[in-house]
């Protein structure tokens, strides 16, 4: 039996503010504009000339303060000529050492598996630079004398996205590692701004996209199929459905997805049927990539549910990755509120977060060994 929405409650402002009492829809639509106070805000950076020339670049971060970190990893993949690295744990490897770019972000500052891989990137003596709102992190800093970025306190994580990713842009060109980016930046917020306005709750669900995107989506499982530059996009989709629509999500990347992941479509019509898929598409893909999405189409994707299908915009690489960004964030927020859920709150992660708090006794480990560093 088919799973309908009630598409009219998307139309209800009076019920999406009911809904979304944190009001994340408001924040998301907003997210053109935290773009450019964090811009303002990075452009008064100052980094150390022993900052400049670092062999490797390293991300530290987890969840929502992490995302920011891989979409510069592949925004910047045809710009810069050193590695940069996407560290979600507890650890770094082996080569990040004094030679090495480090920045530590945590929007909370609470973060332990980013605080325990900053004070291991200070005892390597590492090039630091930390973005927090607070916490641990931004004590941590003062006390050792590390340079950071004090952002605004008060959104969830993951909506907080733009003061995590324009200040890792802006902090790249004053390094000298990229140049001209005013204009990419530019043409991104404006196109953030547009995909807002079109896609804005007063907007009817008949003329907006995100809505009707959402109403597709409901009932079934999404997975969000990327290539190259949005692969970390892709990511954003599944994590955000994650956290704000509380359902399971999944996401992969083309070429590799048909190396396996293909062949699990073979899998019983009973079982994917019930899967919706998302293409992430660029009006100039590569012709080898269109071409396995095409194939991959008619072979494999056939038999799931539903296959839909969204185009990125604009002209520039990271302009046309925030204009899906942008939109899979609306997309989640709205699916969260056709199943009557407040899109903010993240239960399941704020019980783990206690339990290991209680067990592990992280943070307090480390204040000891930052008062051992001094």
């Amino acid at each position: 039996m088919k799973i309908l929405p009630d598409t009219e409650i998307l139309d209800n402002l009076e019920e999406i503010e009911r809904i979304d009492k944190s009001g994340m829809l408001k924040v998301s639509l907003n997210a053109s504009e935290l773009a450019v106070k964090a811009i303002r805000l990075a452009e008064k950076i100052e980094f150390p000339k022993s900052y400049l020339n670092p062999v490797s670049i390293a991300v530290l971060g987890m969840g929502g303060s992490s995302i920011g970190g891989e979409l510069l990893k592949d925004w910047l993949s045809d710009k810069i000529s050193i590695p940069i690295n996407i560290c979600n744990d507890y650890w770094l490897p082996s080569h990040i050492n004094e030679k090495s770019l480090v920045f530590a972000i945590s929007y909370s500052g609470e973060t332990e598996e980013t605080l325990t891989a900053f004070i291991e990137a200070y005892k390597r003596k590492c090039r630091l630079f930390a973005i927090t709102s607070g916490g641990h992190l931004e004590t941590f800093c003062e006390k050792l004398g590390i340079p950071y970025l004090l952002i605004p306190k008060g959104y969830a994580p993951r909506a907080a996205l733009p003061y995590m990713f324009f200040p890792l842009a802006i902090s790249i060109e004053k390094l000298g590692l990229v140049s001209r980016i005013e204009n990419e930046l530019e043409e991104t917020i404006q196109i953030m701004r547009e995909i807002s306005e079109e896609n804005h709750a007063k907007k009817s669900f008949e003329q907006n996209l995100a809505k009707k995107l959402a109403s597709e989506l409901y009932g079934t499982i999404p997975i969000i199929y990327g290539f190259r530059q949005y692969a970390s996009v892709a990511h954003r989709w599944k994590t955000q459905i994650n956290e704000n629509s509380k359902l399971i999500c999944n996401y992969d990347v083309f070429p590799e997805l048909n190396h396996n992941e293909a062949v699990g479509w073979e899998a019983p019509r009973s079982l994917t049927k019930k899967f919706s898929i998302v293409l992430l598409r660029d009006p100039e893909e590569p012709p080898e990539i269109r071409e396995r999405i095409e194939v991959t189409k008619k072979i494999a994707f056939k038999k799931a549910g539903k296959l839909l299908e969204v185009k990125a915009r604009g002209n520039s690489k990271l302009a046309k990755m925030f204009s899906l960004l942008q939109l899979g964030d609306l997309v989640s927020v709205y699916l969260a509120i056709l199943q009557r859920k407040d899109p903010t709150p993240v239960k399941t992660i704020d019980k783990v977060k206690k339990e290991l708090k209680k067990r592990l006794k992280m943070v307090e480990n480390l204040e000891r060994e930052v008062e051992k560093l001094l």
